[in-house]
């Protein structure tokens, strides 16, 4: 191949501090209106729980909330367990690269981290 390949991914080295950052997040769509979202996608009419995109991470337990069969409580536990549950399922697929260089998002050194890394592989010379 003509070109270098250069993989990088960036995620806290620290699982809790994603498990934080995931429930915070999900809190955050709510607060910022995903209920009205959800809501509004259901008044259409032309949509239902069967489809893809409403089983989607969030979607699903949402429509599940507004058709009764979950508190707003159980409704956000679940959310917030089945987007950990993606993103468990997102490192195991990035995991299985070859040449995958990890960064730690909670460091504050990653440019030179990773133009290091680049460098060492051909990127920059």
């Amino acid at each position: 191949m003509p070109y270098t390949v250069a993989n990088l991914a960036i995620a806290p080295a620290d699982r809790k501090v994603l498990h934080q950052r995931i429930a915070l997040r999900f809190e955050q769509m709510l607060d910022q209106g995903f209920l009205d979202e959800v809501l509004a996608l259901r008044s259409r009419g032309d949509l239902h729980s069967g489809l893809p995109s409403i089983r989607a991470v969030g979607y699903r337990q949402v429509w599940d909330h507004l058709d009764g069969k979950l508190t707003r409580d159980e409704m956000q536990e679940r959310g917030i367990i089945a987007t950990r549950q993606l993103a468990k399922r997102q490192f195991t697929w990035l995991r299985s690269w070859e040449d995958l260089h990890w960064l730690d998002s909670l460091a504050s050194d990653n440019l030179s981290r990773a133009l290091k890394y680049l460098g060492s592989v051909s990127i920059l010379s």
